[in-house]
């Protein structure tokens, strides 16, 4: 059942990248948001209602929680056009608590390519906290790409292994994604920063045109 979830987990993050990048508006991407948080609150309560007596079950559903209330966040933000610092901030604290969820991985339930995805997703939380808690508007496109990119890598593409029963060798696919990670994310820092900003358009009056300025804002996403 947590595999069903994080195939959904990849669609929505697939879909906030896009969104991020000026592909999806904004509002159109809140609903999303709540269908799959709603999914990712009601499944791993069910799987902790159904493994009571198994720890290692419960400490691997706790963690869903902490996605299923970012996108019910997310798109309550989105809907209403809510400040983004409440997402930000909370994001930040997913991002600390994602790497204590590697650890587990790592050393309690025995996945290490679950170990790396959780490393992987702290470092997008953390983006997220720079870009809606600090209003770091420079990593728009940065974070853009890096979360569509994520909901493959991540969520989907996993998620369909996992239910297909291909999801073997672990200690591999952990060394893999690690390599994938670091070479992408890296390349993917100067692809997106080195595109020049457009010149201002000077007014009668001087300073900046209002048609220079509205252009700025219309490449802006609207809820950050």
């Amino acid at each position: 059942m947590g595999a069903v979830g994080l195939l959904y987990v990849g669609a929505v993050l697939f879909l906030n990248g896009l969104m991020l990048l000026g592909k999806v508006e904004p509002r159109a991407a809140g609903i999303f948001n709540l269908f799959v948080g709603a999914l990712q609150v009601i499944t791993p309560t069910v799987l902790i209602i159904a493994n009571l007596a198994r720890p290692a079950q419960i400490l691997g559903a706790s963690g869903i929680y902490l996605f299923g209330f970012t996108y019910l966040y997310v798109g309550i933000n989105l809907l209403g056009g809510f400040d983004t610092t409440g997402v930000g901030y909370f994001s930040l604290f997913v991002a600390v608590a994602a790497l204590g969820y590697s650890y587990a991985n790592f050393r309690i339930l025995g996945d290490p390519a679950f170990g790396v995805i959780w490393l992987y997703w702290a470092f997008l939380w953390f983006l997220f906290f720079l870009l809606l808690g600090l209003k770091r508007e420079a990593l728009t496109g940065y974070t853009g790409w890096v979360t569509a990119i994520q909901g493959w890598v991540t969520a989907a593409i996993p998620a369909f292994m996992i239910l297909t029963g291909l999801w073997r060798n672990t200690a591999l696919l952990a060394v893999i994604l690690a390599v994938l990670g670091v070479v992408v994310f890296a390349a993917l820092w100067p692809l997106t920063h080195m595109r020049p900003s457009a010149p201002a358009e000077p007014s009668p009056g001087g300073g900046e045109a209002p048609l220079a300025r509205g252009r700025e804002h219309r490449h802006r996403p609207r809820w950050i």
